[in-house]
């Protein structure tokens, strides 16, 4: 025991101590701010266009006032000759030319715009509601049906969601807020597991190809080195995960305070902006939906604190640590069995299918989080890491949970143990190319 936690402390801190590792743990935080704010900035800025003369030939005498002016985008009406007006837009990169023919009403494909150049498609949306609305509503009158009919048949039904708890009470729920956490643990595991399960056989591999295996393994038994790394680079990726989650939250919050800057707030000047250059009916349009963005953005707030927040935190640290051991004593093996990455691309294919199959198996799982393959796959070694994290916000019950953390235990404890023979057999075989033949021979190498 005291060789693995001498293996384990001496991995920990060669690794903490690179500048690499300083350098991205407190520079991620920063880039991810500075990258969304850039995002935002050029969101915002995008939208301050120059202003826009659009010139409109309407043949149908059907739409002389729908199209509304503001003070980005002016309207003229105007007659005369298609093709002359399309002349007099040569070397006018500002202005439109908008032809409504004859027969709009028959033929509503017959709408054509010209211009210097391409156009935005925010613009030619516009363009396009206009006719489209000035179209159905000349229909709608001639059936008889009003517009205040159309708005008050489109009713908007939200449901309340609520679960029940051991003794039959119930709480509120949010189906969204389920999603989102379940959906975010899983992914989070799926990229932890593939990055540091990769690490730990890239330093099995390093430390072979430059011979120090040799003088290491001399004082300490391939087994305890095996673990030591694993658990060693386990305690990196856990510091790197809570110092990258402190220091978000720290950036995030010094960004609002120093500057004025919130991520919900800038996301609703771009919305705003938006809605500035829109036609009146889309701007009507856009204020609906932002409305009802930001009433289910403040009920999955309040839904949120419903989540057993404190039992999926602790059931995240069991599976990333139970998942991340039972690939990486995998990824230890594969990197003592070789000498370089193009050898060990033949053996980590297979291994990465179940992770691959996993986090598909999660997507199935939110949608599903009751069935029989969400729990078979839940239960699994090698993927209920993934999909038992997506399925917990939901509500597990705690006998599936127990039996999945006890199955995981003992796969990792299996998959150590193979690991393991093949480790010690590995780490000094040098010169000889390895296959899945040889790999099963060194199972039963005695000794």
């Amino acid at each position: 025991m005291k060789n693995i936690f001498l293996v384990l402390k001496r991995e920990y801190l060669v690794r903490v101590r690179k500048k690499s590792f300083i350098v991205m743990t407190f520079l991620t935080p920063i880039l991810i701010a500075a990258f969304y704010g850039i995002i935002v900035w050029a969101a915002v800025g995008s939208f301050k266009s120059e202003h826009k003369t659009i010139q409109v030939i309407d043949e149908s005498g059907l739409f002389k006032e729908k199209f509304k002016s503001d003070k980005n985008t002016t309207f003229e009406l105007i007659s005369g000759p298609v093709a002359t007006a399309q002349k007099k837009l040569k070397g006018k990169e500002d202005k439109l030319l908008v032809h409504i023919p004859a027969d709009i009403m028959s033929r509503p494909n017959g709408l054509q715009i010209y211009a210097e150049k391409n156009i935005g498609p925010m613009l030619k949306n516009r363009i396009e509601k206009v006719v489209q609305q000035g179209l159905r509503n000349i229909k709608l009158s001639k059936a008889g049906i009003t517009q205040q009919v159309i708005e008050d048949a489109n009713q908007d039904v939200d449901a309340q969601t609520y679960s029940l708890d051991d003794e039959g009470k119930s709480q509120s729920s949010s189906t969204m807020a389920a999603y989102v956490a379940g959906y975010a643990a899983a992914f989070l595991l799926y990229i932890f597991i593939l990055v540091y399960g990769a690490g730990v056989m890239q330093g099995v591999m390093e430390e072979k190809s430059n011979r120090i295996i040799e003088v290491i393994i001399s004082s300490v038994k391939p087994f305890h080195l095996m673990l030591g790394k694993i658990l060693g680079v386990a305690a990196v990726g856990l510091t790197q995960f809570v110092l990258w989650g402190v220091l978000t939250f720290g950036v995030s919050s010094a960004t609002q305070t120093l500057f004025g800057f919130n991520r919900f707030t800038a996301t609703q000047e771009v919305i705003n902006k938006q809605a500035e250059q829109a036609d009146p009916e889309v701007k009507k349009e856009m204020e609906k939906q932002q409305n009802n963005t930001l009433q289910t953005i403040e009920n999955f707030s309040k839904s949120a604190q419903s989540l057993p927040l404190a039992k999926i935190f602790f059931c995240f640290l069991f599976y990333f640590l139970g998942g991340y051991l039972l690939y990486s004593s995998l990824y230890a093996a594969i990197g003592a069995s070789v000498e370089n990455q193009q050898e060990a691309g033949q053996f980590t294919f297979p291994i990465m299918l179940p992770i691959i199959a996993a986090i598909i198996f999660a997507q199935l799982a939110i949608n599903q989080p009751d069935g029989s393959l969400a729990f078979w796959t839940s239960m699994i070694p090698f993927t209920s890491p993934v999909v038992m994290m997506a399925r917990i916000p939901f509500g597990v019950p705690a006998w599936e949970i127990v039996l999945s953390m006890a199955l995981l235990v003992l796969g990792f404890v299996g998959t150590t143990w193979i690991a393991a023979r093949i480790y010690r057999i590995g780490i000094l075989m040098y010169g000889k190319k390895v296959n899945y033949k040889e790999l099963s021979k060194w199972l039963f190498y005695k000794g």
